[in-house]
């Protein structure tokens, strides 16, 4: 036979069957060329097709069908972690807004660094409704898309925050009694710096009206306020916030913004009829020895929350990964229906026939 001659055995083994290129009779797959993107998907836990798709590599079927469905337990996760964290995402992103508007409303990121709060509370809740929303919107779209990758990042996200819960607890734990020391000064900071800073005004209002009292130790501590000490020159001068007075409203529909004006220049007797006179240092302390159980248990709620969503997404991302497998290795359990593959011959077995 001569040499540019195709002989007929190469296309036909020896019991006469004419040997199949693949297995769809065609040499190119639904999925060009799998094996970068399928090598990068098994580094990161990935799939690079959603379920249903035509990408035989990664998700599809051994014929190229949709892939097998979540069993009914599983499914039952996936959807819990979804309304969950949907939730969550609804919450911290109203967060979000709420503390995106008090910035802008306030510009308090051009403010003062050098302030007694050189930290905004608005721009913590920020970058907490931030923090929160990123991880829930991650579990909430990885459980619905089946995606391992979100579900990857929901889990690690979760393991950091319980992290640093966990820190800031055995900080509290450590350091309460200095802690509980230190509110005094802080107290006395606040008083100092009342008009200065509006969130701290607001915060120091709404505890002299909870605990019902008035300065740190005594209502005359407010003579360390420059524009309330007696020697001002200024209108408020000898006058007490509207949040000491006993009935700031006076019946009315509105505070009486007045009605501490001249208290600290009235005797006792006469004070006590329109002020508080005890600070909120001791009433402080009191509320916080009686609540530290509440906040215990809040706490504690927090915790289990964030662990039963973690265990989840693990159980999860199991299943995923469990389905993954199966697909890929259809005659691992000896079930599969496929048809063995005939392999292709080689050179050796190619010069044999031409011989013979």
């Amino acid at each position: 036979m001569e040499e540019g001659e195709r002989s007929p055995l190469l296309s036909q083994d020896t019991a006469g069957q004419t040997l199949p290129l693949s297995m769809n009779g065609s040499s190119t797959s639904s999925c060009p060329d799998p094996a970068p993107q399928e090598d990068q998907a098994k580094a990161w836990g990935c799939g690079c097709c959603p379920p249903g798709a035509k990408c035989q590599a990664t998700m599809g079927g051994p014929w190229g069908g949709p892939a097998p469905s979540l069993p009914s337990g599983s499914s039952c996760i996936k959807y819990l972690i979804f309304l969950s964290n949907f939730l969550f995402s609804l919450l911290a992103l109203l967060a979000l807004a709420i503390g995106l508007w008090g910035l802008a409303v306030k510009g308090s990121l051009g403010s003062d660094w050098g302030a007694p709060l050189p930290v905004d509370p608005m721009l913590g809740l920020t970058l907490g409704g931030l923090a929160v929303s990123a991880v829930s919107l991650a579990g909430c779209l990885g459980a619905l898309c089946e995606n391992t990758c979100l579900l990857h990042g929901f889990s690690g996200g979760i393991l950091a925050f319980l992290v640093l819960e966990a820190v800031a607890g055995a900080l509290v734990v450590a350091l309460w009694g200095p802690l509980q020391d230190s509110l005094e000064h802080t107290l006395r900071v606040a008083i100092t710096h009342y008009q200065d800073e509006p969130d701290l005004r607001f915060l120091l209002d709404q505890v002299q009206l909870g605990l019902r009292c008035c300065g740190v130790v005594s209502y005359q501590d407010w003579q360390q306020n420059l524009y309330f000490n007696c020697s001002s020159p200024g209108v408020q001068a000898c006058s007490l916030p509207a949040s000491c007075c006993i009935d700031p409203r006076e019946d009315g529909a509105s505070v009486n913004d007045q009605c501490g004006f001249g208290a600290l220049g009235l005797d006792v007797d006469a004070a006590q009829r329109v002020v508080y006179l005890e600070g909120c240092g001791p009433p402080l302390r009191r509320w916080l020895h009686g609540n530290i159980s509440a906040v215990g248990v809040y706490v504690i709620l927090v915790v289990v929350v964030q662990g039963v969503e973690l265990l989840l997404a693990a159980q999860l991302v199991r299943a995923l990964v469990a389905r993954k497998d199966s697909v890929e290795d259809p005659g691992a359990d000896g079930e599969s229906g496929a048809l063995p593959r005939i392999p292709e011959p080689d050179a050796r077995t190619s010069a044999k026939l031409i011989q013979g």
